[in-house]
């Protein structure tokens, strides 16, 4: 257990995994709750061409995600405004449009060796700099989560009322909605372009499954993050396996068990049905 602690670069992955974990699996939880897991998933394929042109320039992958998210917010808020057009059409144009664009550019004959490692991300590889932006994230987003609280519970159980409460729904949800996309910018250069989608959503479903109030499950969802995580890196190490997919099948492993649990429970003959938590 004790032998990859004696690599430099396991330790650095573990410590990224395990920052990561606590804000995803933190954030994770009212992404869930506000069903905006189809959003999360968007956000990391949107940013993908940003990726891919930072790789290509030479620049860190934070600054040409950046960019990319903002670019991707600002096509979808004009695509929605086309007549006829759903926010979930306009979001699916845009997403699939640069997402095959980043594509093009990966694909490209003047792409150098390595470029597809965006997609499935390199988490043995953290620098300085990747450290260091998971730190703020692990900071950063719980102290969010803590100020906005109360205000995420006002908009998510009773959005019609939330104004009366002085409560603007729409301004929690897009502070929702930045929290995100800082959490995907971050995660997507350990976990990759098509795995970081994983750290929001996996545990936060296996947490829904074990309790229905909603600080436990935030605690739950973060501890399964962390820990799915290291068991990834771990399989990795010994079974020779990619780093960011064993991270993600293991979080797989984590909400299947937590499914199970949560059938077998509700098959209880003594005990009443577990009620699942929503907020919507």
């Amino acid at each position: 257990m004790l032998e990859p602690l004696q690599e430099a670069f396991m330790q650095r992955a573990l410590a990224e995994i395990a920052m990561v974990g606590l804000a995803g699996g933190a954030l994770g939880c009212w992404i869930v709750l506000y069903e905006f897991s189809y959003a999360a998933e968007s956000l990391a394929h949107a940013l993908f061409p940003g990726l891919v042109i930072a790789a290509l320039t030479g620049v860190p992958l934070l600054l040409g995600a950046s960019p990319a998210v903002v670019l991707a917010a600002l096509a979808i808020a004009l695509a929605a405004r086309a007549p006829g057009t759903s926010r979930d059409v306009a979001v699916a144009v845009v997403v699939t449009t640069m997402f095959g664009l980043g594509v093009l550019l990966a694909l490209s004959p003047d792409s150098p060796p390595g470029v597809e490692a965006l997609l499935f991300g390199d988490i043995l590889g953290t620098t300085d700099g990747d450290l260091f932006a998971a730190l703020a994230l692990a900071l950063l987003v719980p102290a969010a989560l803590w100020l906005l609280h109360s205000r995420l519970l006002a908009t998510g159980f009773d959005r019609g009322s939330a104004p009366a409460l002085g409560v603007s729904p729409g301004t929690v949800e897009a502070l929702l909605l930045i929290l995100l996309g800082a959490v995907v910018v971050v995660a997507v250069q350990g976990l990759g372009n098509l795995l970081v989608v994983a750290v929001l959503v996996g545990p936060a479903a296996a947490a829904r499954r074990l309790t229905d109030r909603i600080v436990p499950m935030i605690l739950l969802s973060a501890a399964i993050a962390i820990l799915a995580g290291i068991a990834g890196l771990y399989a990795s190490y010994y079974l020779g396996t990619a780093a960011g997919a064993s991270i993600a099948l293991a979080i797989l492993a984590a909400y299947l068990l937590a499914e199970l649990w949560g059938r077998l429970w509700v098959l209880r003959p003594s005990g009443d049905p577990r009620p699942v938590a929503t907020i919507s």
